[in-house]
């Protein structure tokens, strides 16, 4: 008998039951590994993130003054009346009964609501991709922004000095009370309504990750 023309190879050369070669070291983990790092270069940084979160709160912060004025000019006066009694001024309501103080903390909440929407619907639009440091800038211009409002309506409205405000206008004559916010909770509108829109709007509409390609990531070949 002779010996086959064509001996088998050496079994360490012999190709996989699956009939594909095996791929070279480290090939089944590289595409991974580059996906990995893709991933860490995303977005601008995290210092540029912060110092656009600072500049957006500033922003937001300032875009309080339009809300202080808005605030003083749309919100229903509190009647008063003042008298003269054993010589001295006294101030008091005219309609005991009236809700002109709720109006007026309803005025600023509702303002303050709709600021809060604006001002996150602009910050998405301007910047898509979110981020912590996004969301937390935007919740702090907003409560700046109140805060900046609140201070400012007070002092665009009547004045403090009711005394003195009654003396001017003469005894029984009506004038309006300076503006005052009772609900201090109200100055919460702008921050959660601008932080729960803008977060809506990303989860609805901002970029999604890529799904990573499990075959390259480990190897698999093509079908």
């Amino acid at each position: 008998m002779t010996a086959p023309l064509n001996p088998p190879p050496p079994p360490h050369e012999q190709p996989p039951h699956g009939g594909w070669p095996p791929s070279p070291a480290g090939q089944a983990y590289g595409a991974l590994a580059t996906h990995d790092v893709r991933y860490g270069q995303d977005g601008p940084g995290m210092k540029t993130e912060v110092r656009e979160a600072a500049v957006i709160a500033v922003v937001v912060a300032l875009s309080g003054l339009l809300l202080g004025a808005v605030w003083a000019w749309l919100a229903p006066r509190v009647p008063l009346v003042g008298d003269v009694v054993d010589g001295n001024w006294v101030v008091y309501l005219k309609d005991s009964e009236g809700e002109q103080a709720v109006g007026v903390d309803g005025t600023f909440t509702l303002l303050a609501v709709a600021f809060g929407v604006v001002s996150a619907l602009v910050v998405f639009l301007l910047r898509r991709r979110g981020g912590v440091p996004l969301v937390v800038g935007l919740a702090v211009g907003g409560l700046l922004a109140s805060l900046l409002a609140w201070r400012l309506g007070i002092w665009l409205g009547p004045t403090d000095d009711v005394i003195a405000h009654a003396k001017d206008v003469g005894q029984g004559a009506t004038f309006s009370a300076p503006l005052k916010l009772s609900a201090r909770g109200a100055l919460l509108a702008w921050p959660l309504a601008g932080l729960l829109v803008h977060l809506g709007l990303t989860a609805a509409f901002g970029p999604r990750d890529p799904e990573p390609d499990q075959q390259v990531a480990y190897g698999a070949p093509p079908a």
